[in-house]
């Protein structure tokens, strides 16, 4: 590939902060480099919004935020024209209608390259998008997937919503940088259980459906169940603790646990995740534990490198096994490992990523 290749990177959030991007594309900086390929990246959302913008209050910032986040698009288009090709992750702009994208690809003819790694075209309302959820144009993902040159899918299911629109649909999945980031092993010479789960505001209300079980096993078992996320879980539970998420300390505090956990619900908006807890937690070797949902089905072999629970009674019974066994935790957590490192690290898919550009 040659350096006068040059990629623009339309985002939503600033670089290195949040998950879909730092997985989905981010980690490949490097190899893009390494390829003397030119790029730029261009978020929608400054560092300074971004830091409130789920917080309560705020209105003022986070409206500015947004004002100042199109006046940044519409000055970026001017300079679409020098760019060989235009990766555009998840949607040009938050709200509204895809005029950015209708001008990049229809007006200015360049070659978008649309990636995403959720069923974004469905509506998933919560208490802290309510009101924006009204001016999100979920039905703007059709049209993008139309105008694009290729499209960048997390799982099957995304690719087959996205080949509805477009022919040229390549499946690019979620990855785990095993050399440079998530690159430890547990300490399985621990012999407390320590279950955990890892996620998000959003994500958090997946843990609902386990908590009852959690309950029961906590009558007859001794364990810790940590909480890594960015809002202090709402409900009690015997030995839990809770880790604010922190970049700095991500791995740190993941390596605390030897049980993780992936609850889903079984519906349209699950079918479309790219089971990136699971991915995490098994990178580091950790003995996981998910719910038989969408890509999950795929990336675990139940009982040979992890486990599935389809309803309480197997979530009962499956973490009951893993808390009372050190050896089985320690055999399904190497196992995982080898599972990322053969089919779901940045190395492994590298290739694959750099042909999106070809």
């Amino acid at each position: 590939m040659s350096r006068n290749k040059k990629i623009l990177f339309l985002v939503p959030y600033p670089l290195k902060e949040a998950p879909s991007q730092r997985f989905r594309f981010e980690q490949y900086f490097e190899a893009l480099d390494k390829n003397e390929i030119c790029y730029e990246v261009s978020s929608f959302i400054n560092k300074s919004t971004w830091d409130i913008l789920y917080k309560p209050g705020h209105i003022f910032k986070k409206v500015s935020g947004i004002f100042s986040g199109f006046l940044h698009r519409f000055w970026i288009l001017r300079k679409v024209t020098s760019y060989d090709f235009i990766f555009i992750h998840r949607e040009a702009s938050p709200i509204g209608p895809p005029m950015f994208e209708w001008v990049i690809s229809k007006i200015l003819k360049k070659k978008v390259i649309f990636d995403f790694d959720d069923a974004i075209w469905l509506p998933n309302t919560s208490e802290n998008n309510k009101i924006v959820a009204a001016i999100k144009w979920h039905s703007k993902t059709a049209s993008i997937c139309q105008w694009s040159y290729k499209i960048s899918c997390g799982n099957e299911y995304l690719k087959k919503y996205a080949l509805n629109f477009n022919q040229n649909v390549v499946l690019n999945p979620t990855t785990i940088d095993t050399l440079n980031h998530h690159n430890q092993t547990i300490n399985y010479d621990l012999d407390f259980p320590v279950m955990g789960w890892t996620g998000t505001h959003s994500t958090i209300k997946y843990l609902d459906k386990i908590i009852p079980v959690l309950d029961k096993l906590s009558k007859d078992h001794s364990f810790k169940f940590i909480v890594i996320s960015n809002r202090k879980p709402e409900f009690d539970l015997k030995g839990l603790e809770y880790i604010p998420w922190n970049k700095s300390s991500e791995i740190e505090d993941l390596c605390k646990i030897n049980i993780g956990i992936m609850p889903l619900e079984e519906d349209q908006w699950s079918e479309g995740k790219c089971g990136f807890k699971g991915l995490q937690y098994m990178s580091l070797g950790i003995a996981t534990i998910m719910s038989p949902v969408g890509v999950n089905k795929s990336i675990i072999q139940d009982g040979i490198n992890g486990f599935l629970a389809q309803d309480e009674k197997e979530w009962l019974r499956k973490l009951k096994e893993l808390i009372e066994d050190k050896n089985l935790r320690k055999k399904l957590g190497q196992a995982g490992k080898q599972t990322i490192e053969k089919h779901f690290s940045v190395q492994r898919n590298e290739e694959n990523f750099l042909a999106l550009f070809q």
